[in-house]
Formats: structure tokens, C-alpha cells, sequence
């Protein structure tokens, strides 16, 4: 996925249709001077609608749509005929996609399964003809219900990717090497810091053919909360993961202080991150013994399971989807 189509956030203009007006009718026909009432409903206007589509990764095709409007319902007519429907402009989404209102912020709707329809904006309603205003004491309405306006609103539609466990660490930590090594995604490698630009997701297989969804997210430095670096852009899709797979380098100078920056910059961008499961991998370990990893084990948190991996020389890494998968799978269990 090249980083210049990763669009993850959008805002447009939706216009849903207004309802038609309700007749005011009366039938007359050779033999029935006074048929009495028979105006037809006017019909509702059509809706602007999000559809989940577990086809798509990004909102790339909705970047350059920035009025959506749908058409007005009809008029209804004499003979009880009740208009035609105004057309529904349906618009497909990416799994995990949040719409919200430009002006308020409020949080409108949230698409999360495939094939998840839900209205964005509704459309006018249809107004009542006037035969459904007959009554004993009024034989002959003279009026019908306007149809409904339809509403104009400008709203944001926020991607949050959806994957089981997110690849947390400072940038240059081997997030995207291990990605690549544990799925068949192909992200960007590099030895510089942000190689990175864009969430990368890559379906890791496992044990008796199961497997789960992993996103390399990109690297966090101190300040990240507040905008730093790639800023918060980035940070909240590691809200839609059930697990943290915090990665950090065997020849990191500090392992533990690391750790707890990493941990500061999320609970400092959405205390609720604490509460996710956690886990943390020694990357590039090849380079160490087991009397180095004992001695670095005594300086570690433990609070979390900790595993020590090479993804280059493919060392540790079953124990540690092992632990990954226990961790999604507890409450099965």
C-alpha cells in the first residue's frame, strides 16, 4: 500500500433529499360528481448511507467526492398515487470507519462489520395526502402535509484500522521487519527512522491453519500526543486493537525507560489504552546470550510478559504468537 493512498480521514458534504409534498385531490369522474378525497403521499426523500466493505483499506476513493447528494422524493398525485422515492446514495466504507460532524465533533455512527449498513444523513420525509385527512366532519380536506426538507451536513469520516494486535515502539525498532516476517505483508524497510508513514496489516498464520490480524503502526516518539512526529494522526488506530505488542531493540539504551515513554504517550493521548492486554518483545536479540537476557530480564517491568525474538534470524518467534494468541483468545478459553 503506497503511503500517498493511505487516506484515513476525509471530510465531505452531504445533502440527503427532501420529501415530496402530499396531494390535495379530489376525484371526479362522469357518474361521481363527488368522489371525495383521493390526494397521494408524497414519498420520502433518499438518504446518504455508509456500507461496510471489508474489500477496502482506505478512504483514497472518497477524497476527491466532496458533495454527496441524493435526490428528492416525489410529489404525490390524484388516484391515491403516492410519489416515487428519492434514491438512496449509498457509499462504501472501510471496516472501522467512524463518521462524525464536522462542526461538533459528536460521533454519529461507526461502521464495523462487512456489509453494516447505516444512515448517515436521513432524508425529508413524505408528506400525507389529503385522503388521509377525511373524516366524519370533514368530507372534502383541503390541504395535504409538505414533505420534509432534507438536511445538508458537513461530516469528517475517520478510519481506525481494525487488526488484533498493534505493533507499538519508538521509530527504527523493527515493527515493520517483524511484520514482514511473521505475515505475508510487504511494508517498507529501512534503516532510518519513519520508514513507516502508514499502518501496514498483515494476516499472521498460526497453528491447525488459524491465524489474526496484526497492523505495524507508525513509530511513536516522546511528544507524540501532543503532535509530535506523526503526532496523533496514527495514535488512534491502536485504539480498535485488542492487544499491544510493544517492540523494543536489544540494544536500546534503556529498556524499561523506553518502555514507560511509549506508555506515557498513550495514556496521555487516551487513558483507556492502559486497559488493553500487553506484551512486550526484545527485538534484535540474536545479538545477545542467555547471561545477557538473564541479567536484562531483572531490569525489565513486570507487570508484562516479556519475550526476547530475532526477526532476522527468525529466533523466538513462535513462543511469542504463541503468547499473542493466548492473550485474543483468554476469554474463550
Amino acid at each position: 500500500m503506497a503511503s500517498s493512498n493511505f487516506i484515513d480521514y476525509v471530510e465531505i458534504c452531504c445533502r440527503s433529499g427532501a420529501g415530496g409534498n402530499g396531494s390535495v385531490h379530489f376525484r371526479r369522474e362522469k357518474f361521481v360528481p363527488k368522489g371525495g378525497p383521493d390526494g397521494g403521499d408524497g414519498a420520502r426523500g433518499g438518504h446518504i448511507i455508509l456500507r461496510g466493505n471489508s474489500q477496502l483499506w482506505t478512504l483514497l476513493h472518497l477524497k476527491y467526492k466532496k458533495h454527496i447528494m441524493a435526490t428528492d422524493g416525489g410529489h404525490g398525485e390524484g388516484g391515491q398515487r403516492s410519489g416515487k422515492e428519492g434514491e438512496d446514495i449509498i457509499l462504501e466504507v472501510p471496516l472501522g470507519t467512524i463518521a462524525r460532524n464536522a462542526e461538533t465533533g459528536e460521533k454519529v455512527l461507526e461502521i464495523v462489520e462487512d456489509g453494516q449498513e447505516l444512515i448517515l444523513v436521513k432524508g425529508g420525509h413524505g408528506g400525507k395526502g389529503n385522503v388521509n385527512y377525511k373524516s366524519a366532519t370533514n368530507q372534502t380536506p383541503q390541504y395535504a402535509q409538505p414533505g420534509g426538507e432534507g438536511r445538508m451536513e458537513w461530516m469528517v469520516l475517520e478510519l481506525k484500522v481494525l487488526a488484533d494486535i498493534g505493533l507499538v515502539g519508538l521509530p527504527n525498532a523493527g515493527k515493520s521487519t517483524l511484520l514482514s516476517v511473521l505475515s505475508a505483508a510487504k511494508p517498507e524497510i529501512a534503516d532510518y527512522a519513519f520508514t513507516t508513514l502508514v499502518p501496514n496489516l498483515g494476516v499472521v498464520p498460526y497453528r491447525d491453519y488459524r491465524s489474526f490480524v496484526m497492523a505495524d503502526i507508525p513509530g511513536i516518539i516522546e511528544g507524540a500526543s501532543e503532535g509530535r512526529g506523526l503526532g496523533t494522526r496514527f495514535l488512534r488506530h491502536i485504539e480498535r486493537n485488542a492487544t499491544l505488542l510493544f517492540l523494543i531493540p536489544a540494544d536500546s539504551d534503556d529498556i524499561f525507560s523506553e518502555y514507560m515513554l511509549l506508555l506515557n504517550e498513550l495514556e496521555k493521548y487516551n487513558v483507556e489504552l492502559l486497559d488493553k492486554k500487553r506484551i512486550l518483545a526484545i527485538s534484535k536479540s540474536d545479538m545477545l546470550d542467555e547471561e545477557l537476557m538473564q541479567e536484562m530480564r531483572e531490569e525489565l517491568p513486570e507487570d508484562v510478559e516479556t519475550y526476547f525474538i530475532s526477526s532476522v534470524a527468525q529466533q523466538g518467534l513462535m513462543p511469542l504468537k504463541d503468547a499473542i494468541w493466548r492473550s485474543l483468545n483468554k476469554e474463550e478459553e
